[in-house]
């Protein structure tokens, strides 16, 4: 799916062309997963698949909505965007918006409110969504909807937000219109991403900082491996682990994980029952490795960081259980091809791991994954290489 692709779904929907398409990026993680919720770090980056948003205005004040991936486009007036000022996912839960719709309606709605204007104050839209950012592989199809549609809109209802402004409303979106209660990471990464680089993310400032990584000077490309086993971020799995981490952090007397370090653990292990500690740790020895990271990639650029990737990985298996054994048996297979490292990304319960790996070695690591797959009996993987991009855009 291309620019072509969203502004022949406009034509279709609105009988004219749009004022413009604008896109955003998905994204991965190379490192710091379930981190972002606790307000502790992060470092993901976008990729060069994206979702286009072509955008264009009317006078009848009504927002209309379509995409490549649904039948039926969905309208609403702009005053009804309040539907979103109730509990959390309930215009989805109750049947009154689909969820798919939910993403971009509901970044309308927050949008507008963060930059403290009214439905009253900004035309019509139609907005025509197509994408080829893959859909349940853990490489959020849902920040590159938000980012798209955001940039848009703020281009168009000259909303004057920032992109890290652009960024909160997108998990607004995400948290209040869908009910999904994700952290900033995705729309951040997805919007602010830059080529050849990771976003360094400090999730309770919201301080950013780009990460080099060198991976075409040092011969090494990530390839994405998606196991096709799906993932919900809005399933009960996602939510146990964020209640766990909030046990964890009134067990400890502090408002966030984020406030703990390994010399808490000891501690944390007294006053917590097993699977609370374990989800505790890993969310504290993350949030070190996502650090350690950053000044392993500056001392000793992405070769240094193979054994940081693995041990995040072991840590989602075994501490916060959010592995699957397709995810598992990815991340050995790779390893055993010769992998620098690897790991899962996302937020687990299926989706896709990442490997760092010598650009020569596409080919090998691809098929040895193929072979663990189908000696598992497990449905074939799907390996492709990602390549970290720029963020939110206007394309034309």
């Amino acid at each position: 799916m291309t620019v072509d692709d969203a502004r022949a779904l406009f034509l279709a929907i609105a009988g004219r062309a749009p004022e413009g398409v604008w896109s955003s990026a998905g994204r991965a993680n190379l490192i710091g997963e379930h981190t972002d919720y606790n307000e502790g770090f992060v470092l993901p980056f976008a990729i060069q698949h994206r979702t286009y948003a072509a955008v264009g205005m009317h006078a009848d004040l009504r927002i209309r909505v379509a995409s490549t991936f649904a039948p039926d486009p969905v309208e609403l007036a702009l005053e009804d965007l309040s539907i979103f000022d109730g509990p959390a996912g309930d215009a989805v839960t109750s049947g009154r918006v689909p969820e798919w719709a939910a993403y971009v309606l509901g970044v309308a709605w927050a949008a507008l409110a963060a930059a403290g204007r009214t439905a009253a104050d900004v035309p019509g839209v139609d907005i025509a969504i197509a994408s080829d950012v893959p859909v349940g592989a853990g490489l959020s199809s849902s920040a590159a909807i938000e980012g798209a549609v955001a940039a848009a809109l703020n281009d168009l209802w000259a909303l004057e937000l920032t992109p890290l402004e652009l960024a909160k409303v997108g998990r607004r979106a995400e948290n209040e219109a869908v009910g999904a209660p994700t952290g900033i990471m995705d729309q951040v990464s997805s919007i602010m991403g830059r080529a050849d680089a990771a976003t360094f993310l400090d999730c309770r400032t919201l301080e950013t900082r780009s990460v080099d990584l060198g991976l075409e000077r040092e011969g090494l490309v990530l390839l994405a491996i998606d196991t096709k086993v799906e993932h919900a971020h809005a399933s009960g799995g996602y939510r146990d682990r964020r209640a766990a981490c909030e046990r964890g952090a009134a067990a400890m007397g502090v408002p966030w994980l984020r406030d703990l370090t390994a010399a808490d653990l000891p501690r944390a292990q007294e006053l917590m029952d097993d699977v609370t500690f374990r989800r505790v740790r890993h969310i504290v020895t993350e949030n070190q490795r996502v650090i350690d990271t950053v000044e392993a990639l500056a001392a000793g650029g992405p070769r240094a960081i193979g054994d940081l990737l693995v041990a995040s990985h072991a840590s989602m298996r075994d501490d916060f259980e959010i592995s699957v054994p397709e995810l598992d048996t990815a991340v050995e297979a790779a390893l055993g091809a010769g992998a620098v490292g690897a790991r899962m990304t996302g937020g687990g319960f299926g989706g896709s791991a990442i490997a760092l790996i010598p650009a020569t070695s596409v080919a090998q690591v691809t098929a040895a994954v193929e072979a663990a797959f189908a000696a598992q009996g497990y449905t074939a993987p799907v390996c492709f290489t990602i390549t970290p991009s720029e963020g939110a855009r206007r394309d034309e």
